[in-house]
C-alpha cells in the first residue's frame, strides 16, 4: 500500500486490484481483507468519497479517483436482473433517435422496477421469458467487461411494444417512426428484418407486424 501518492492506502489497494470501475461488495471486502475489519474500511472509503454507492452492494470509484469512465450498461445489468439494456437508452446508443436520453432503460423478466441512484435513474420494464433473449447481444465495453444490450432491432421493437402499445395501420407506425421518434429512413432500411421477424414470431404484436411491412 502506497502512502506517497496522497491517496488513502485502502483506496490505492482497491485501484490496483480492481479490473473494472464497477465493484461488488464481495470483491471490495475481499480486497480489503488486509484490514482488521474490511467493512469498517469500506464505510470509511464511502465517507471520504473514495467510493460511491450506486445501490446496496454495488460501487464505483469516486469522481476524483476514477481511473476511467464507468459503464452505465454494466451497472444496469448489475443493479437488477436478469436484464438487458434496451428501449430509449439503446436506441440512443445506436444513434437511431436524435434525443439525448438520461435514464438508463432496461428490460427484465422480473417485475418492472426503477432505481434512483446518485448517478441517475435506472428503469426496468417487464417482458415475458419467451421473447426476452431474442435479439440480445453481449457488447464488450472494455477488455475485461461486457454488458447485455439489445440489438438495434430489438431496442426499437421493445420501444414500440412497451411504449406505444397497439398499432392499427402501416400509416400509424410510419408516423411514429419518422415524426415522433424521428428515425431516419436510411436507418430504418438498414435494420435486419429477418431478426425483426424472429422477434415478432417469438411474441406477435401489431407494432412489429406493421413495422415488418415498412421494408422497401
Amino acid at each position: 500500500m502506497r502512502r506517497s501518492t496522497g491517496i488513502d492506502p485502502g483506496l490505492s489497494l482497491l485501484r490496483e486490484k480492481a479490473p473494472n470501475e464497477e465493484l461488488e461488495y464481495g470483491f471490495v471486502v475481499d480486497a480489503l481483507k488486509v484490514y482488521k475489519n474490511p467493512r469498517v474500511k469500506l464505510h470509511h472509503l464511502l465517507k471520504i468519497g473514495g467510493l460511491v454507492r450506486v445501490k446496496r452492494g454495488i460501487y464505483i470509484f469516486g469522481k476524483n479517483f476514477a481511473r476511467r469512465p464507468y459503464s452505465p450498461e454494466v451497472l444496469a445489468n448489475m443493479i437488477y436482473g436478469p436484464s438487458y439494456v434496451s428501449l430509449e437508452w439503446a436506441c440512443q446508443y445506436y444513434r437511431l433517435i436524435p434525443e439525448k436520453v438520461t435514464t438508463v432503460t432496461s428490460v427484465t423478466t422480473q417485475r418492472s422496477r426503477e432505481f434512483k441512484t446518485g448517478l441517475g435513474l435506472f428503469t426496468y420494464d417487464h417482458l415475458p421469458q419467451q421473447v426476452f433473449f431474442v435479439g440480445v447481444t453481449l457488447i464488450n465495453v472494455s477488455k475485461t467487461q461486457a454488458a447485455l444490450v439489445a440489438t438495434k432491432e430489438k431496442a426499437l421493437a421493445d420501444l414500440l411494444v412497451l411504449r406505444r402499445g397497439r398499432i392499427s395501420s402501416k400509416k400509424q407506425i410510419k408516423e411514429i417512426i419518422f415524426e415522433d421518434l424521428r428515425i431516419e429512413e436510411e436507418d430504418l432500411n438498414s435494420l435486419d428484418y429477418e431478426l425483426l421477424k424472429e422477434i415478432y414470431l417469438a411474441r406477435p404484436h401489431s407494432a412489429l407486424e406493421y413495422l415488418l411491412q415498412c421494408k422497401d
